[in-house]
Formats: C-alpha cells, structure tokens, sequence
C-alpha cells in the first residue's frame, strides 16, 4: 500500500505517521498491495480533522472526520472506510449473486442495504458558462450540485455546495 500523509496548518508528528501506517494497514487487507491511500490531517480552532481518501484500480473511498485529537480522528476515519468498503462489497457480492442464482435466496444479513432505483431521469441544456454564473445558477435552482459546459474549457463540469459553506468545482480527466 502506497501512503501519502499530508498536513495542513501542522506537520504530522512521526507517532502519527506511524499510527496510520499501522490503521490503514487493516484497509490493505480488502484491496492488496496495489491500493493508494492519502491522509490529509488539519488543525482547526477547536479541533482535528483528518481526511482518508483510498484509491483501487479507480475506485475511490473517501472520510472525513472531527475530534479533539488527530489520532481519535484518524481512529474515526479508518472506521468509516472499513464500514463502506464492507457495504460496497456486500453490494457487489449480491449483484453478482442475484444475476447467476436469481431462484436461490440468501440468508445473509446484508445490513440496511437497498437496491438503487432511478425515479427520475432529467435531460438537461447544457450551455458554455463561467464557473461563477454555474454557481449563481445553483444557487438561484436551490440545488447542491450544477451541472454546465465550461466556457474556458469546453469541458463537462459541476460546481457543488461544500458542508463547510464554501463551493467545489468537479472536473472530469479521462483515464
């Protein structure tokens, strides 16, 4: 597993580094050798925040999580991967399962997982726009997330509304 730790408004203690090496070493047991992890740790006012984002073969996983000290943070963090990677799993398991036995049911608990249903579809104009009317214009809509053509890149872009009040701006690269 190839681990990046970055920190923002600090610089992660060695304690640290080695305590994430030594969490995140439980999510390698999911993926092999070939899973990339970048941990962001940030001191804020009144708190830690520690940021894990896992990349496999183009599959991301992604927390995010608050506490009084970066190691309960990172312990926090480490959690919620392991939950939604279990999740994905267990996802991907009963697909697979029901496609080739559709008549055999299981009996396995699969938690409070739902199957995804699509109730609307929307086809959308997309017109060249600056990222600054992209963000008007969701917020004028009342949505989270816009959609738009970008007028400078020609691009596919969205722009979304951040918990923390500010906005993201999603940029498509195709691998």
């Amino acid at each position: 597993m190839k681990i990046t730790i970055v920190g923002r408004k600090c610089t992660p203690r060695e304690s640290f580094k080695e305590h994430a090496e030594r969490k995140l070493a439980k999510i390698e047991k999911f993926f092999g050798d070939n899973v990339e992890a970048k941990v962001i740790a940030t001191v804020e006012k009144s708190s830690q925040a520690v940021e894990i984002t896992v990349n496999n073969d183009g599959i991301i996983f992604r927390a995010q999580e608050r506490a009084a000290n970066m190691n309960e943070a990172l312990d926090k963090c480490v959690d919620t991967l392991i939950r939604q990677i279990r999740k994905n799993k267990t996802r991907v398991e009963k697909k697979l399962k029901n496609s080739k036995f559709d008549a055999i049911e299981s009996d396995e608990d699969v938690g409070e997982e739902k199957d995804y249903e699509v109730v609307r579809e929307k086809t959308i104009l997309l017109k060249p726009q600056s990222v600054e009317e992209a963000i008007l214009q969701m917020n004028l809509v009342g949505h989270h997330f816009y959609l738009f053509l970008n007028e400078k890149s020609g691009g596919i872009n969205a722009v979304y509304r951040r918990s923390d009040g500010g906005y993201g701006l999603i940029t498509p690269e195709v691998e």
